[in-house]
């Protein structure tokens, strides 16, 4: 690889993934520290360059080449309507792996039930746009308005409904809420400027992030499995076992045992290793991975 004149800059997101997304990059191989108050994380790699900034500003700065790449999420690539050029989906969130939502949500005694019932209502949002071109594909005119935080608390006092992001729907439920709709399901991603994507080694240090981080996001559920079984039990062994692949057997140095291992999905564990001990199964080891590089 070439070493790039000028390190990567890149931005992670401040606020509620933070936290979750120093603790991939540690995973993947990258460790970064910062204060509470600083901007400027520091990263074990002179290559890069991190910066802190709000998810919702992301992409535009991506845009505009301030910054070189950056972790946002594509429901503000969209709100921003940002031309980068998207590296890989990071499905990670603050709480799980799945897609958050985009909902409309109302109070839950409101007579609001359907989109058409929006029409000349007063709707408080922080995706704007998001929300002005759902309701233009719907038919529906309501006066949409920015909303600067506790968006939850506005309804309905201040305005008939929300347009939220959320992840379980519990603060939804907490502030008497219910979902009407969903507008838009949004993953994280991984974005770069389309200049940085033409530097040859900034494009290289690009790829290595994204290769080493989606391989800590895929071992975050798996496991590793290692036992030792007879010749008698082996075929019962490998039949119980679930794997990414074939699983792998080496012999042993008596002639009739032989060493399995294989990656299987942490949840099957608890059922599958009373199974593989019934089968004849010694020693089993469950080993937590760090990366899985396909």
């Amino acid at each position: 690889m070439s070493k790039s004149p000028s390190p990567l800059i890149l931005g992670l997101p401040k606020g509620s993934l933070q936290e979750s997304t120093y603790a991939l990059f540690k995973k993947a191989g990258f460790t970064i520290s910062s204060s509470s108050r600083s901007y400027l994380p520091r990263v074990d790699d002179d290559d890069v360059e991190i910066r802190l900034i709000r998810a919702q500003e992301m992409s535009r700065y991506v845009e505009l080449g301030m910054l070189d790449a950056g972790l946002t999420g594509h429901d503000w690539i969209v709100e921003n309507g940002s031309d980068v050029h998207r590296v890989c989906e990071l499905q990670y969130a603050k709480q799980g792996r799945k897609p958050v939502r985009w909902v409309v949500a109302v109070p839950e005694n409101s007579n609001i039930r359907e989109p058409k019932d929006l029409e000349g209502k007063r709707i408080a949002t922080e995706a704007v746009g998001i929300a002005r071109r759902w309701l233009e594909e719907n038919g529906v005119q309501a006066d949409v308005e920015f909303s600067w935080g506790a968006t939850e608390v506005k309804a309905p006092e201040l305005v008939d409904a929300i347009v939220e992001l959320t992840e379980t729907g519990n603060s939804l439920r907490a502030n008497n809420l219910r979902i009407m709709a969903t507008i838009m399901e949004s993953n994280t991603w991984f974005v770069c400027s389309h200049k940085a994507w033409a530097d040859e080694a900034k494009r290289a240090k690009i790829e290595q992030i994204a290769m080493l981080v989606n391989g800590a996001l895929a071992a975050e559920t798996k496991v590793l499995l290692k036992l030792n079984v007879k010749e008698d039990g082996l075929s019962e062994v490998i039949r119980i076992l679930p794997s990414l692949h074939a699983p792998t057997v080496s012999s042993l140095s008596e002639s009739d045992w032989h060493s399995v291992e294989t990656v299987v999905e942490e949840h099957v564990v608890r059922e599958i290793i009373p199974q593989l001990k019934a089968a004849g199964a010694e020693g089993i080891i469950e080993l937590s991975l760090n990366k899985i590089i396909p």
